[in-house]
Order: structure tokens, then sequence, then C-alpha cells
């Protein structure tokens, strides 16, 4: 049986960590082998206790270095066949995962796949009314029937949510640490998998919870969008090509992670 390796980094945010693990526990099927690794960035709110009681895989580094080296530091450690890379503000719904396996390995050459949501940048945004938390997960129930007519190829995948094969990351690396503390990491990440000849699906038949920008919420806004523009250049700098043409629907605030 093949193992995922669930890679989820976070910066004292317990209170949204439990909820993400809950739900990965309660709503991954029993026939699915997977394994759990929390990548601390110094948090001082009681996670490292936390993930010892639940003995949950625990990557600690020495303070905040950011969402790329914290998804480099749980790459590290990983032992699955397949890599998935999980902001801790997401919530896991019914089949999510194995539906989500089911488009990755559908054909050789995909690599990354991505579910859509109530919340990000460009085509995996789903506009859509729900009361709570509950209520969504009723709506993803129904939802998330695996139905290949449903998946879309994209040129760029939003790293809330990232699922991919072993083979994507000896080819491709390690993420841009230059990108710290986060945003368009996974732009850059998308467009150099592309490169190798790797093919990018978002699942129609996976919708999952996402909070949105949880870590970046604590941020002054002129500081939060400075740092967008900064990253922004840092791509075109790169590559020579703006990143947001690969967004597929015009998104005025840059990534949302």
């Amino acid at each position: 049986m093949t193992l995922t390796s669930i890679i989820i980094p976070t910066y004292n945010g317990l209170s949204l960590l439990r909820p993400c693990i809950e739900a990965i526990r309660t709503y991954t099927g029993e026939a699915t082998s997977y394994e759990i690794i929390v990548v601390d960035n110094g948090s001082t709110d009681g996670t490292a206790e936390y993930c010892a009681k639940e003995r949950i895989r625990f990557v600690r580094l020495p303070e905040n270095r950011g969402f790329p080296a914290a998804c480099n530091a749980g790459l590290r450690a990983a032992c699955g066949d397949e890599l998935l890379l999980l902001n801790n503000d997401v919530t896991v719904t019914s089949c999510w995962l194995e539906n989500m396996r089911t488009a990755l390995y559908s054909e050789d050459d995909v690599g990354i796949i991505g579910p859509v949501t109530n919340y990000a940048s460009g085509i995996q945004q789903v506009h859509m009314t729900f009361r709570d938390v509950p209520h969504f997960q009723e709506l993803a129930s129904a939802n998330n029937v695996s139905d290949v007519s449903r998946w879309k190829e994209v040129r760029r995948i939003v790293g809330l949510c990232m699922l991919m094969k072993r083979s994507v990351l000896e080819a491709v690396g390690w993420l841009d640490e230059a990108y710290s503390p986060g945003h368009y990491e996974d732009d850059d990440y998308c467009y150099r998998a592309r490169l190798q000849g790797f093919r990018l699906l978002v699942c129609g038949d996976v919708l999952v919870h996402h909070q949105g920008s949880a870590s970046f919420q604590k941020t002054d806004h002129t500081e939060w969008k400075q740092l967008l523009e900064r990253n922004r250049s840092i791509f075109i700098n790169k590559w020579q090509v703006d990143p947001r043409e690969f967004m597929d629907i015009s998104d005025e605030g840059g990534n949302k992670e």
C-alpha cells in the first residue's frame, strides 16, 4: 500500500491545527495509508505538547522561517510515496484524499493535484453559501463523488492543499525559500514542475474548506501588500513572466493561501 505524507506547517496556530488534524482522521478512508507531519515554526502556544499527546510526527524549527522553509523541512522528513502540503486552516472532507489520489494516478505525466475550495485565488475558488463548517461538510459530501469529467488541467495549484508524486520532488527539488515568509512559492513550484513535463489537475470532485490567509491576517495590510509585490517581483525576475498570467481568473490581491 502506498503512503501519503501530509505535511502541515504551523506557527502559533494550535486553534487551527486541532480541527485540521481531527478532520484528516475523520474523513480519510481507512483503506488509505497516510502519515501526518507537523512542522512547527517555533510556536509558543502548546503545539509541541499537543503533537506529542496525539503521537503526531513533529519537526520543530527554532524560529519562524516561513511557509516555504517549513514545507521543505517536512518534505525532507517525509516517508511517503506521495507528498501533500496542507495549510493548517484547511478542513478536509469526505473522500478528499481518495479522490485526489485517483486523479494523481490517472496518467503517468500527471504530477500535482489540487481541490476546489471556498477561498482561494484563481480557478480553484468555488462561490458558495454555507452556514457553518458542519453545513459545509454536508455540501462537500454531496460534491465529493469521484468524476473524471470534473477534473481540469491548469497551470498552477494553490499550495493550501497540494498533492504530488514523489517523482515530482525528485525532478523539481525543494520550494524556493527566497519567497519566505510566503506567497508565490507555490506558483514557482508549479511553474518548475510544468517545465519538467508534469501536468497539473484541479479536481472539481474534491471540495475542502479553507479559512483563508490565517497566518497572514495578523500582518499589517500594507506590509502584506508589499510582501505580495516583492515576491511577485522575485518570480518575474527569475522567470521573465508575470505569475498572475497563470491564475486563469484575475485576482487583485495576489495569492489567497
